[in-house]
């Protein structure tokens, strides 16, 4: 008990130097900086050449979601999630110690070329949360969380930010064993991140790119407006253009949906009329007994 009692003190500890080493002492390799910068870069595009002119330059919702990047991605680790994350690390691997298991490494990528490391992190990643993303549709008590993210009216590249941090402990939970299995570097899994980071950025953004044939490959604003549509297609009840950083997981299994340009479809859910329009009340909606009861008749 003292040695779990003892991660979690460290973890807190351990985040919060982390953090303010990151802000007073930035580096190539500083998430904290890397994030306003890609950030920044993607706003001024959206500034200079919009998809959408009508839309205004601090769209609705922008500095909701401005703070979901704050939270999501920092606040949320320095309060708790970072020492839940550990501790659930340390119980993962004091289960395999019963059975004499040290690690559960099958696959040592990190033997490969630096490149092929990239590509097989960054595929299989994509491919576990595009199941996931799925999931979070299909099941009524995931959708529940799943409808603050869907509850965006005006896309713009921020809004990638804004999802329920119980989403963060759903997909790092299914995505644990599976990388965790082929061995990766931190450094390789940094650069993997901060790429999906961008591409997600560019997804939601205010942008009217499909990137030619490469669309069929990676996910874009013309494809990806479609997967916030408020109205779904008969055929497609459950959502479509599942994809994160790819669109060939949808290309592949039948979920990809782009009938005409999305430029000015309606964002948004049935029923988003009445859904809470500030962070706190969309953090507790899907824990609140009513929302519960409907998931659960669903």
């Amino acid at each position: 008990m003292n040695k779990y009692l003892e991660i979690i003190q460290n973890s807190f500890t351990g985040y919060f130097n982390y953090l303010v080493n990151e802000i007073t002492n930035p580096s190539w390799t500083s998430y904290f900086y890397w994030l306003i910068g890609l950030s920044i870069l993607v706003w001024l595009l959206e500034v200079i050449i919009p998809w959408r002119k009508d839309q205004k330059v601090f769209r609705k919702g922008f500095w909701l979601d401005s703070f979901y990047i704050l939270f999501n991605f920092f606040l949320f680790s320095l309060i708790g999630y970072n020492a839940l994350s550990n501790i659930g690390v340390e119980l993962f691997n004091d289960f395999l110690a019963l059975f004499g298991i040290e690690n559960i490494v099958a696959i040592r990528i990190d033997q490969l070329p630096v490149w092929s490391q990239l590509l097989i992190m960054f595929v299989i990643a994509d491919f576990i949360q595009w199941n996931v993303h799925r999931q979070l549709h299909k099941r009524a008590w995931l959708w529940q969380f799943h409808k603050i993210h869907h509850s965006v009216k005006e896309m713009g590249f921020a809004a990638q930010f804004r999802f329920h941090f119980m989403e963060t402990i759903i997909y790092k939970t299914v995505q644990y064993i599976p990388l965790a299995m082929i061995g990766f570097g931190i450094k390789e899994f940094f650069v993997v991140h901060m790429f999906a980071v961008l591409v997600g950025h560019l997804n939601h953004a205010n942008l009217g790119w499909s990137y030619g044939p490469l669309g069929y490959i990676f996910n874009n604003p013309k494809m990806h407006i479609w997967h916030h549509s408020k109205d779904l297609p008969k055929d497609h009840p459950y959502g479509m253009n599942f994809g994160l950083s790819l669109s060939i997981w949808d290309y592949l299994f039948g979920t990809a949906y782009i009938p005409k340009s999305g430029r000015q479809i309606e964002l948004g859910f049935s029923g988003d009329e009445n859904f809470p329009e500030d962070f706190k009340n969309q953090t507790l909606y899907p824990f609140r007994k009513e929302n519960k009861l409907k998931a659960s008749k669903t």
